[in-house]
């Protein structure tokens, strides 16, 4: 005879407990990520990104202490220093441009001032040139090109030739003559001041074409998503589906446009400086300081070194920084 065959064990039944924490576990592992947290995530996978990010937030929160810092070092961007002068050959005297203890990053030829203040003094009117022209070109760039891809039809013929028309002019030729007949006072504003809001009036309205045909082209892809579609379905007005439905959506390629801006229009302020149509002294600035140092390159190298030195480390950590940015921001996007 056949052995006779054991039933099967029932299991036992999971505890209340058991089932609790199973649920808890299910509820973290369909738990959703927002889209800046996804970012957020990508952004910190970049190493590059993050150490230009470190550079940036140095430089603005050096721009913004300038006065601390400069007194903290015992310095005045505007002070001279004649003794510390070869009165026959006009350079500092000691070696590497005057480099001491005292002189962090040495003194100008001829006339003693500190170098190090007058960098920490120049940032300030790099970055402030840098993004408050970036902004009116992304406010600017923003509303129009949102409305020549929205529309359509004569208003986006009317726009895209006009964007061709500023991108085909020649710009820094215009701010020079701009700069160069420009009174001493306006708007309450004098020497410097005119100038500086010259310039980041017309750096600005200048680079607004370049992100205006971006949001164009990104409008016209989206304008036809189902998304919006509702919304018409629903009857939504225009305005409400131009700055509730689309607006947000178009938010992560302004950020990284803007970022990517930010260094060209720094480089464009120096080249603007350099050829003696930025600010003049005794105000700092780093353009400035290269366009002095042409004369001192061979005798007194370091002076033109630094300056160019602190140029290229900002338009380099910006560049880094808007890279991040925009592979964070792309969800196709790879390194």
């Amino acid at each position: 005879m056949t052995a006779p065959l054991h039933e099967p064990t029932a299991e036992a039944a999971p505890s209340a407990a058991e089932e609790a924490a199973v649920g808890k576990s299910d509820a973290k592992a369909v738990q959703g990520r927002s889209l800046g947290r996804i970012a957020w995530e990508r952004l910190k996978r970049d190493k590059l990104a993050l150490a230009g990010s470190v550079v940036v937030l140095f430089l603005i929160a050096v721009a913004l202490l300038a006065p601390v810092i400069t007194s903290l070092v015992g310095q005045d961007p505007e002070a001279h220093h004649e003794e510390l002068i070869d009165p026959l050959f006009g350079t500092p005297t000691g070696s590497w441009g005057g480099i001491s203890s005292e002189h962090l990053l040495g003194v100008e030829p001829v006339n003693g001032r500190d170098i190090f203040a007058r960098i920490v003094y120049g940032a300030r009117i790099s970055l402030l040139v840098g993004f408050l022209s970036a902004l009116v070109a992304v406010v600017i760039g923003t509303v129009l090109g949102i409305l020549a891809g929205f529309f359509g039809g004569w208003v986006d013929a009317a726009i895209s030739r006009v964007m061709d028309g500023l991108l085909a002019f020649p710009q820094l030729l215009f701010i020079i003559a701009l700069v160069s007949v420009m009174p001493n006072e306006m708007l309450g504003l004098t020497g410097t001041g005119v100038r500086l809001f010259v310039m980041i009036l017309v750096i600005g309205f200048f680079g607004w074409p370049y992100i205006g045909r971006v949001v164009r082209g990104q409008t016209l892809s989206l304008r036809e998503r189902e998304y919006v579609e509702a919304a018409r379905s629903l009857g939504a007005g225009r305005f409400y589906i131009l700055f509730k439905e689309l607006l947000p959506n178009l938010v992560a390629p302004i950020i990284v446009y803007t970022t990517m801006m930010i260094p060209t229009n720094i480089l464009t302020e120096a080249a603007l400086s350099f050829l003696g149509v930025g600010v003049k002294p005794p105000t700092a600035s780093w353009g400035q300081m290269l366009s002095s140092a042409i004369d001192y390159y061979d005798s007194d190298p370091m002076y033109m070194v630094i300056p160019g030195v602190a140029i290229f480390i900002t338009v380099l950590a910006f560049n880094l920084f808007g890279d991040g940015v925009r592979d964070a921001l792309d969800p196709k996007g790879s390194r």
